[in-house]
C-alpha cells in the first residue's frame, strides 16, 4: 500500500524518533509499504517520520545510483544495496566532506549541494531484528546519512548556508501549503484536507 509522504512543515519531521523493538504491531506490513510507497515516488531512502511515524526505521535502495557509484575495480558498489535499517546509530562520520545534490520527497523540487563526510559507520538491526555493523563510502553512506538525519528530526534543507535557507524560504512556505504539483501521494501540514 502506497502511504502519503509527510511535507515539509510538518511538526514529525523535527521529532527526534523513538526506537521499536520486534513487537512492534505489523511491522513486515510496513516496511514492504514503506519500500512501496519509496519506489512510486522514484526515492532512493524513506524514513518513518516521512509517513508519520516517529519511530527509529528507515528503508534504502540506491541501485538506481549504481552506475554513479565505483569501486577501484570499476564495479559498481550500489547494485544491490538495499537494507532496513531499525535503531540505527551512527558510531562515527569520517573522511572528507564532499558535495552532492541532494533532495527529499517530502521537500519535492528542491535540490541542493550538500556537504557530507565521505564514510560512515553505522550500527542497526536489520527486519531479521539481526545486529549489523557496517563502514559505509560514497553514495551508500550519503543516502544513509541523509536517512539517519530525518530519523534525528532534521532535514538536508538545515545544512545549508544561512543565505541559501533564506533564499528558499518562500518555496519551503508554498511546499508546505501544498502549493507543488507532485507524482505521488502528500500529506501537507498547512492545508484543512488531506490530498
Amino acid at each position: 500500500m502506497k502511504l502519503p509522504i509527510v511535507a515539509y512543515g510538518d511538526p514529525i519531521l523535527r521529532k527526534k524518533a523513538e526506537e521499536i523493538d520486534e513487537d512492534y504491531p505489523n511491522l513486515k506490513g510496513l516496511i514492504n509499504d514503506m519500500f512501496e510507497t519509496m519506489y512510486a515516488a522514484r526515492g532512493v531512502g524513506l524514513a518513518a517520520p516521512q509517513v508519520g511515524l516517529p519511530i527509529r526505521l528507515f528503508v534504502i535502495d540506491a541501485s538506481p545510483f549504481a552506475e554513479d557509484d565505483e569501486d577501484e575495480a570499476g564495479d559498481p558498489t550500489l547494485k544491490d544495496f538495499k537494507k532496513v535499517l531499525i535503531n540505527p546509530i551512527i558510531i562515527e562520520e569520517k573522511g572528507e566532506k564532499w558535495g552532492f545534490n541532494e533532495g527529499c520527497l517530502s521537500i519535492p523540487d528542491i535540490n541542493e549541494e550538500v556537504l557530507r563526510p565521505s564514510n560512515v559507520v553505522i550500527n542497526y538491526l536489520d527486519e531479521n531484528f539481526e545486529e549489523h555493523e557496517v563502514e559505509l563510502t560514497g553514495l551508500a553512506a550519503r543516502v544513509v546519512q541523509h536517512e539517519y538525519d530525518h530519523i534525528e528530526g532534521k532535514l538536508f534543507v538545515d545544512k545549508l548556508s544561512p543565505l541559501k535557507k533564506a533564499m528558499l524560504k518562500g518555496k519551503l512556505d508554498t511546499i508546505s501549503k501544498g502549493m507543488v504539483q507532485v507524482g505521488y501521494k502528500m500529506k501537507f501540514p498547512n492545508l484543512k484536507k488531506k490530498r
